[in-house]
């Protein structure tokens, strides 16, 4: 998006749709708001039942009228999230006839004649293996990447981002927690640090029915509501192959890690 003059020089054509599949929690979504915000580009984000309607041709049009919106925003990045709940594979037991329209108006817009200039597609799925093989053919989204659960130096990052604002003990250690939250995502990660907080106003709740701005002073979140906090979140991630089992039934474009 920012660099037309140099795809324009090798007469390449810019990936017109990115495929980002992962664990659930694991940032998909604010990874395409920073993708937008570093392009400096227009953001529509719609989420997949969105685009779900009882009425017949609703859900093409308004297919359609994402991408109308986002040829008049131009450059632009069209964001799907949960794109799998629109776009199973068809011909399974459960097919509907609206997924199936559904499916086809998007393979329409981006296969389209009128070429989408300054426009990028991505989209985010729990689940690669129900997404339509259709749609992962090249020219569509065909560029697949994985993101996985944060690792060690990212889960302190992340312990840090949202302890940053929190009255911690001395007694906390993020690079002991961080070590201890392996296979946690993002979003597991925040709730444990808003758990710990919750445990922490609990006990004090108890002590003091009534607020005293002295002693509030003096309480703070230690290690042990920490501890409690990761006993009642546990990683919900389960086996990483789930995620990047991919679709071999037809060519595909480079993953990219």
């Amino acid at each position: 998006l920012k660099m037309n003059k140099l795809f324009a020089h090798f007469d390449a054509r810019p990936p017109r749709g990115i495929m980002l599949y992962g664990p659930p929690g694991t940032g998909k979504t604010l990874l395409a708001k920073a993708v937008a915000t570093e392009a400096e580009a227009n953001f529509i984000s719609v989420r997949g039942p969105e685009f779900l309607s009882k009425w017949v041709g609703e859900s093409e049009r308004t297919v359609r009228e994402t991408f109308r919106k986002a040829k008049t925003a131009a450059p632009c990045i069209i964001f799907f999230d949960e794109i799998d709940a629109i776009t199973p594979v068809r011909g399974g037991s459960g097919d509907s006839q609206v997924t199936e329209r559904v499916i086809s108006q998007i393979l329409t817009e981006m296969d389209g004649l009128e070429e989408l200039h300054n426009v990028t597609v991505i989209a985010a799925t729990n689940r690669m293996d129900l997404v339509d093989t259709a749609l992962l053919r090249p020219g569509r989204f065909d560029r697949h990447i994985y993101i996985a659960p944060p690792d060690l130096a990212t889960r302190k990052a992340i312990l840090e981002i949202h302890t940053r604002k929190k009255p911690i003990a001395k007694d906390v250690d993020l690079d002991d927690i961080a070590r201890r939250t392996d296979k946690y995502t993002g979003a597991e990660l925040a709730a444990v640090a808003n758990e710990a907080s919750m445990l922490a106003i609990r006990e004090y709740a108890l002590k003091f029915p009534k607020l005293d701005e002295s002693s509030l002073k003096k309480v703070s979140i230690e290690k042990r509501h920490f501890d409690a906090a990761m006993k009642r979140i546990q990683p919900q991630t389960g086996d990483p192959s789930l995620y990047t089992r991919m679709p071999t039934r037809v060519p595909r474009g480079p993953e990219v890690s």
